[in-house]
């Protein structure tokens, strides 16, 4: 119900700031771009789900020989201690708890590809638990949450593109993503469990985030001594032997069992297909929305508001310039990398106002884009909770990130 809402807000206003620019400031060209938009992201959303189909059936096959060579199960139990705490309507054990650890390990390397078609096995796992199919259950909406906070270990990506734009340290963002989005995080595990009255205060969950916070002060500290040749090596070559490690365990683990693969393989490909087909309609429609917003001036206006409601207190504002990042990434991933892109180029990447923009795309995710995907994908229409908390996790990360980079750069 809020993402209708949403939707619908994003092109009344769209519409009523286009005719008032039309009207008053004879701008002609307002309508044509806005219409525009509406093909280009149609385009885009088809060409999104088409790219995602190998990825899917490549990954959704994988996890089809890990569940039958039972290292889905494996990691289910040894998870489960943990995920009854966070995930207490999910039964003790069950195969979709090790789905979610596979997602989640993906997204802290910053492996998109690979996390996505995890996540929606994850969530038809799920939706099988769910006894309102229509509505959002309660692991489904902390798994999104999880997802949205962008918890990540290696943005090797952000890295790559500071590179490029010539940053004389492109590495010098890496400690302050990883403080940020580890905020973001643990805001939206306190806020979402406060909106399902699940109890964190229990030794389990203490001693499990005590030793999150203990992996990333070991992870800060261990790439702080290396130099940016060889922590871009290191991070790269990481993820990816770690990606091969689990594809190559998985065959092993099925071999063991002495499970046909290849034919296991093909039965979870299968499933890619219809995935990334059955997606196509909620991507258009977000895709669309958000283009529709863009083109008609209303994020410029949005930006240039809060500038001067900045400036009128008297506060720095200089973080403002940086805002379109932070307000396009729940909206779109492709959009916040092209205004962190802008920024650089305006600001130039080593100024505060380059890093901060990094840091806010490194430090949460594409709410409604992971939103629309995950529960469009098995027809869940009634988010609950879901969007709020994710926006508050946004907004802890947005909070964190310039707080971190005052610390760090001004």
């Amino acid at each position: 119900m809020v993402l209708n809402y949403i939707w619908v807000a994003f092109f009344i206003v769209a519409f009523v700031i286009a005719a008032i620019k039309l009207l008053f400031m004879g701008d002609y060209e307002v309508f044509p771009a806005m219409m525009d938009s509406t093909f280009s992201s149609s385009k885009t959303a088809f060409e999104i789900s088409l790219g995602l189909t190998g990825v899917l059936s490549l990954w959704l096959g994988v996890m089809k020989v890990g569940e039958k060579g039972g290292v889905v199960n494996v990691l289910a139990r040894l998870l489960s201690p943990v995920f009854t705490k966070l995930f207490p309507d999910i039964p003790k054990g069950h195969p979709v708890t090790g789905s979610i650890f596979m997602n989640i390990a993906a997204n802290m390397l910053g492996l998109d590809n690979a996390a996505t078609p995890l996540g929606l096995k994850a969530m038809e796992q799920m939706q099988e638990l769910n006894p309102k199919k229509d509505t959002a259950s309660n692991p489904m909406i902390m798994f999104l949450v999880l997802n949205t906070s962008g918890l990540t270990l290696i943005p090797v990506s952000i890295m790559v593109y500071r590179a490029q734009m010539g940053a004389a340290q492109p590495t010098d963002i890496f400690i302050p993503i990883l403080l940020a989005t580890f905020f973001s995080t643990l805001a939206g595990i306190i806020i979402t469990s406060l909106f399902q009255h699940i109890n964190l205060l229990n030794r389990t969950i203490l001693l499990t985030l005590g030793g999150a916070c203990a992996v990333v002060a070991s992870i800060i500290w261990g790439f702080s001594q290396m130099d940016p040749d060889t922590m871009n090596r290191v991070s790269t070559t990481s993820a990816n032997i770690l990606l091969m490690t689990i594809i190559t365990g998985f065959i092993l683990a099925g071999v063991r069992k002495k499970v046909n693969v290849y034919d296991a393989f093909i039965e979870g490909a299968k499933d890619g297909f219809q995935t990334a087909v059955r997606i196509i309609p909620y991507l258009v429609a977000i895709l669309v929305g958000i283009g529709v917003f863009r083109a008609s001036g209303a994020m410029d206006m949005l930006i240039g508001g809060m500038r001067w409601c900045v400036e009128l207190t008297g506060a720095n504002a200089q973080w403002v310039d940086a805002m379109p990042t932070a307000l396009m990434k729940p909206l779109s991933g492709s959009g916040a990398r092209g205004m962190m892109v802008d920024a650089m180029t305006t600001y130039g990447a080593d100024s505060f106002v380059g890093r901060l923009s990094c840091v806010f795309q490194g430090s949460t995710d594409t709410t409604f884009y992971i939103l629309a995907v995950y529960f469009g994908s098995v027809g869940v229409s009634k988010t609950r909770h879901a969007v709020s908390c994710g926006l508050l996790a946004d907004l802890a990360g947005i909070i964190a990130a310039i707080a971190i980079c005052y610390l760090f750069f001004n």
